[in-house]
């Protein structure tokens, strides 16, 4: 759970910040890129729902581990800007971009073997070695990005 808040509270600083930049992007916007930064763990459904039951319910070979690379992401974010709002393309973007910043953070974590997963499927199925930065378990990962995102949040307001 520390690991799903940690990505929603950087989608939340990093477009915040970028929102003071680019009149276009609203607190609306915001918070769409922060619903795009979950989109990469909609694969722990599979904690809920076997492959089978999908597989029997779509009538389709089926699995949830595509959703963390950017094909699912892609996939992911034109689903939700066609149910989300009339704006498909700025919808389809922001959200694009709130999952591809939750992929960038997952690229700098720690894995057993030293290589990030194959989250660049399908562009290629290269692994590339990460630099160990931390460990997604870690609460001082959250506790940090939380401090970040309440500096934001106190900035945008003129509290600091």
């Amino acid at each position: 759970m520390a690991d799903l808040l940690t990505h929603v509270l950087a989608a939340y600083a990093l477009f915040t910040v970028a929102s003071w930049r680019f009149e276009w992007l609203t607190k609306r916007w915001v918070a769409i890129a922060m619903i795009g930064a979950l989109l990469p763990d909609l694969n722990r459904l599979g904690l809920l729902v076997t492959d089978a039951t999908l597989e029997s319910m779509l009538g389709v070979p089926f699995s949830l581990d595509a959703m963390q690379t950017i094909g699912g992401v892609c996939l992911l974010a034109g689903i939700g800007a066609v149910v989300l709002t009339e704006r498909h393309r700025q919808a389809f973007g922001v959200l694009l971009a709130g999952a591809l910043s939750h992929l960038l953070i997952d690229g700098l974590k720690a894995y057993a073997d030293g290589a990030a997963g194959t989250w660049l499927y399908p562009i290629t199925w290269y692994r590339h070695p990460t630099p160990n930065l931390y460990v997604s378990s870690d609460p001082t990962v959250l506790l940090l990005t939380g401090i970040i995102a309440g500096s934001v949040f106190l900035s945008e307001r003129d509290w600091l």
